[in-house]
């Protein structure tokens, strides 16, 4: 299979194990490009572990291809150079730095690869985050938490990723705030990016990805269509926090 025919990611019988427990079962998925998929689940289910295994980061078993070719024994740096990007939960920006300077840092492959097109990247990224351009010259340290949230997802634009992996986007900003990140997540369709978003608000994220798997305990216990998981008694009950079944 050609890499253009390929899947963003594909992965198979994935299993990652801290001492004799095993926090990720066999659990395999499949991201196209320009698609958004979502993996949804409680605190603890192992989705932070499954983001940390598709970058390198733990060592896992299991297959995981990206754009066709197996990533077996490729390290984290490699990954990323290859354009794999993930943005943790914790976002993981320099705080003492201007907002100008961390979307710069997002670059920096490429400046040293002397790759044209990164000041019209820059552009796209004031374009899509205007509040970043108001705020470009202020400390990240200083930005609300919605605003690092975009500071973290332009950074990672800047990287030309093929592949970005979110983890926990929505996690500690306020509903009008998570309403307008993910409003930006879905916007990034356009781009043709793939995206892997890991997230615990199941009512957003089912919103806006295309497919979506549901991982408990380890295990993806359900997997579809996003409409039709948002659908799904179980997933409605569980993650959706309707009143019914309540009490």
């Amino acid at each position: 299979m050609s890499a253009a025919a390929a899947p963003a990611l594909e992965v198979s019988d994935l299993a990652v194990a801290y001492g004799k427990v095993e926090a990720l079962h066999r659990a395999s998925l499949k991201v196209g490009s320009g698609r958004i998929v979502t993996v949804i689940g409680p605190n603890g289910a192992g989705k932070t572990t499954m983001l940390g295994a598709l970058i390198g980061l733990l060592p896992s078993k299991g297959g995981i291809a990206y754009l066709g070719e197996s990533l077996d024994g490729v390290e984290v740096e490699e990954r990323v150079e290859r354009g794999m990007c993930l943005v943790p939960e914790r976002r993981e920006l320099f705080a003492e730095m201007s907002v100008e300077d961390n979307l710069r840092l997002g670059a920096f492959p490429r400046y040293r690869r002397r790759e044209p097109g990164i000041a019209q990247d820059m552009a796209d990224v004031y374009r899509r985050f205007p509040r970043l351009e108001e705020r470009k010259g202020q400390l990240a340290g200083t930005l609300s938490g919605g605003e690092r949230q975009m500071l973290a997802l332009g950074r990672a634009l800047m990287a030309r990723p093929k592949l970005l992996m979110l983890d926990e986007p929505s996690l500690g900003l306020a509903p009008i705030v998570v309403r307008e990140i993910f409003h930006i997540i879905a916007s990034l369709r356009e781009t043709g990016v793939a995206i892997l978003l890991i997230e615990q608000n199941a009512r957003a994220a089912l919103q806006v990805a295309d497919y979506a798997y549901v991982l408990e305990t380890g295990e993806i216990v359900l997997e579809g269509a996003a409409a039709e998981l948002a659908r799904n008694p179980r997933v409605v009950e569980t993650y959706l926090g309707l009143v019914r079944g309540e009490g």
